[in-house]
């Protein structure tokens, strides 16, 4: 045992500080003391000793080395009991036994210290009644003590177990559920991707085959090559919103929810059907307002904030405003850029202002995605 771990003596989540347990430790030699012999000091305090260093070997020990330690353990809480009127070695010892993982095994050693505790104090009071009388308290904790502890210590410790194989059977799912992802990915990536890369491999080599010979064919193919690969790249999209939506109208109230708690005065204007807007450009949009909010509740000291949303034919406008302290002659930080790299994506665009009177963004996306969809 190394010697940073010597606490590892005392019992562990007993409840108890570990002070309380070294109190215990002290405290026999004051019943011990008190006696008149030095015959009888002598004999409790190698009882004591002969205690402690049994305890630890039981408590380093397996199998039946931990019985037979119990046993002298018991025998010795009897002794002290009887001639110093020393109870207490009973809770070392409860705590240890709700630390029996056999049912039997806990069963005997249980009942075995309950009775011999029990028997060992109504002898020793015929000896000691007086002392007795004025430790009666103290009796009585020290019996509940050995009810309680071992049952609690048993409960605990199942308890600690299950939660254990909770743990690990969480962990388990957790990992075959990202193992079921990888596959259905790879799944997906075959079935579309796949199947359209090699058809645009196979009409590329007749296309280059026909060039020369008939260009009319050759082209009718680059046409096909074209459509393949925008159908493709639609299904690359799709794909990759499905695993991750963001929904604009949920990103919108958890907006509020920050606005309001930054005490900013907020209104919305939504004219939008998102029936109508890509997943992938409304992805895109809820990301571009949880920025720019988050931009405004750090960055601005603003009061007021305004969001406006609308569409048109073609485009999507989404427009985010402040009061706030504005800057002339800014410089795109790492939000914005992040903002302008996603736009960028789904063909988007942004303008800023900032000025004295606040802080705006303006964003235009085309409805593309929505265009290649319905040919």
């Amino acid at each position: 045992m190394k010697v940073k771990d010597w606490y590892h003596i005392f019992p562990s989540n007993t409840g108890l500080s570990l002070y309380i347990w070294i109190i215990f430790c002290v405290l026999p030699f004051y019943f011990i003391f008190r006696a008149t012999s030095p015959v009888e000091i002598a004999t409790g305090i190698v009882t004591t000793l002969i205690f402690f260093a049994v305890y630890w070997l039981t408590f380093k020990s397996k199998g039946a080395p931990v019985y037979i330690g119990m046993s002298i353990e018991i025998v010795i809480n009897i002794i002290m009991t009887i001639l110093f009127s020393y109870v207490y070695f009973a809770l070392f010892i409860a705590m240890f036994i709700g630390n029996i993982k056999s049912r039997a095994g806990f069963i005997t050693m249980y009942v075995l210290l309950l009775v011999t505790t029990v028997l060992s104090i109504v002898s020793a009071s015929f000896f000691n009644y007086m002392i007795f009388l004025n430790h009666l308290p103290f009796l009585i904790m020290t019996i509940l003590g050995v009810i309680l502890i071992p049952l609690n210590k048993r409960s605990r410790l199942k308890q600690e177990a299950l939660e254990s194989q909770l743990e690990d059977a969480n962990q388990r799912i957790a990992e075959l559920a990202i193992k079921e992802e990888r596959h259905r990915i790879a799944r997906d990536l075959h079935d579309t991707l796949g199947q359209r890369l090699s058809m645009i491999g196979l009409k590329s080599d007749l296309s280059k085959k026909l060039i020369d010979a008939r260009p009319e064919d050759a082209k009718r193919e680059l046409q096909d090559i074209q459509d393949t690969a925008r159908h493709a790249l639609k299904e690359v999209r799709e794909m990759i919103s499905d695993m991750r939506r963001v929904n604009f109208c949920d990103e919108l109230e958890h907006s509020r929810r920050i606005l309001d708690t930054a005490a900013v005065k907020h209104t919305e204007t939504i004219e939008a059907d998102f029936k109508n807007i890509p997943i992938l450009i409304e992805n895109v949009l809820s990301m571009c307002l949880k920025e720019s909010v988050t931009n405004i509740v750090k960055h601005s000291s603003a009061t007021e904030c305004m969001i406006i949303l609308n569409e048109s034919d073609k485009d999507i406008f989404l427009k985010i405003s402040d009061n706030g302290t504005g800057t002339p002659g800014f410089n795109y930080g790492n939000g914005l850029q992040g903002m302008k790299e996603r736009l960028q994506f789904v063909n988007g665009e942004s303008e800023v202002h900032s000025s004295d009177s606040g802080f705006e963004v303006n964003i235009t996306v085309p409805k593309v995605l929505r265009q290649i969809e319905e040919e």
